[in-house]
């Protein structure tokens, strides 16, 4: 099929039929889009598995990464889409399936940060064992000293063993007797400086073989964050390639279709009364949103946490960081350990969580707006809070006393330009 018909039925499809679904809870689909039924007949189904966003992490010490084996099968269907190019799509079908790419891509790279996580903390603990086998080697060779000094006393008779036979030979019992307390303290030191030695070699083996392990364990976690890295790269590679099969007439229109979606979302959100109160924030609140607002305009780089680019957990977990307070580094970790609120308590400086499996994360600033670093090819911007399927929110400072007074601070100019859709991959981490 030419181009331009192409472009006329992605047009006719567009401007007939399409009528834009609620997103004001998290449902498996990946973003807003219009409704199934206005083309049904056209649409693959790219619905993303619901999952439970609080599962356990257990795959810390596992040397095989769940994430290498999972199987979407959104992604086998849109391969096919693919490999037959001149199979009309409708502009519905096509906006599924790139939310559905960018969706994988944030959950891979939000996988690839947990695992870059842990590796820090083993990184920090192998430095911390490292530190201690060096004092404790120190003081096996101090107990080491002790121990030869104490041999060449009693080589040369000035052990306390000849001092005791002196004693017993001395003809003033009194003395001996008082004496007696010398061979006590000799007697006592020798058996300490024992101790020492035998102490302080029992210690660095211990830490030799904690060394060990920890070096293992960071080698095995630099592998799987590579692992994932590739994954990562690879998903962002298949926007790209699917990017690249459309004109720049169906990428306008894309983006017009999504904002729709975005738009009704937000007017239903605001029409069930869930953001008709208005709160404060706490200090630490106020303080996380002036830092989420001084980064807008950077860009969205995966696995970022600043200065100069964040991917979403970087910038929350960043802003949060400044205004002293630490929180989990993923939007899943933050989702799983941070107490839960309403979406209708909501206050500035809370983080609103989105896609039933927690893979976005953005900072509410009040008034029904959020801060966002959204998706590679995208900038840190302001967006309507139902901008994705929402899952819920959680507060970093739940037990902080709200401000008698707040202002928010000035938004920049532009803060709420652009389209939420990126069109390319960013440069990736330089992981070995």
């Amino acid at each position: 099929m030419s181009g331009r018909l192409l472009r006329a039925v992605c047009t006719t499809v567009l401007t007939t039929a399409l009528t834009v679904s609620p997103a004001t809870v998290a449902s498996a689909e990946p973003g807003p889009v219009p409704s199934e039924e206005a083309d049904a007949a056209e649409t693959t189904d790219a619905a993303a598995t619901d999952a439970d966003a609080t599962e356990t992490d257990a795959a810390d010490e596992a040397d095989e990464d769940p994430a290498d084996t999972d199987t979407d099968a959104a992604e086998v269907d849109a391969e096919t889409a693919l490999a037959a190019p001149e199979a009309p799509r409708s502009v519905v079908a096509l906006l599924r399936e790139l939310q559905t790419r960018y969706q994988a891509a944030e959950e891979a790279s939000e996988t690839y940060n947990a695992t870059a996580e842990k590796l820090k903390q083993r990184t920090a603990q192998l430095k911390k064992v490292n530190a201690d086998l060096a004092k404790a080697r120190a003081a096996l060779e101090i107990s080491r000293g002790d121990a030869g000094r104490l041999a060449r006393e009693q080589y040369q008779g000035r052990t306390e063993f000849s001092a005791y036979l002196r004693l017993l030979l001395a003809h003033d019992p009194q003395r001996a007797l008082d004496q007696s307390h010398v061979v006590g303290r000799l007697a006592a030191n020798r058996a300490a400086t024992v101790d020492r030695l035998t102490d302080s070699a029992r210690r660095a083996d211990q830490l030799a073989a904690a060394s060990r392990k920890a070096l293992d364990q960071q080698k095995k976690l630099a592998a799987r964050q590579k692992k994932q890295r590739d994954a990562v790269n690879g998903k962002l590679r298949e926007v790209e390639g699917l990017l690249a099969t459309l004109s720049e007439e169906q990428i306008t229109q894309l983006a017009g279709l999504e904002q729709q979606g975005v738009d009704k979302a937000q007017r239903e959100l605001v029409a069930s009364g869930a953001l008709s109160s208005t709160r404060p924030p706490t200090r630490q609140g106020g303080d996380a949103v002036a830092y989420a607002v001084r980064q807008i305009g950077k860009p969205y780089v995966w696995g970022a946490e600043g200065p100069d680019s964040f991917d979403c957990s970087g910038l929350t977990s960043e802003a949060w960081s400044a205004a002293g307070r630490t929180i989990p580094r993923t939007s899943q970790e933050q989702w799983k350990r941070l107490p839960r609120v309403p979406v209708s308590a909501l206050r500035p400086g809370d983080l609103v969580v989105y896609f039933p499996k927690a893979t976005h994360v953005a900072l509410y600033i009040g008034d029904g707006l959020v801060v966002q670093a959204p998706r590679p090819g995208a900038k840190v911007k302001v967006s309507p809070l139902a901008s994705n399927p929402l899952l819920g929110a959680v507060r970093p400072d739940p037990g902080g006393a709200p401000l008698s007074t707040y202002t928010r601070p000035e938004l920049p100019e532009g803060a709420r330009d652009g389209s939420d859709t990126g069109y390319g991959t960013d440069a990736a981490p330089n992981t070995p």
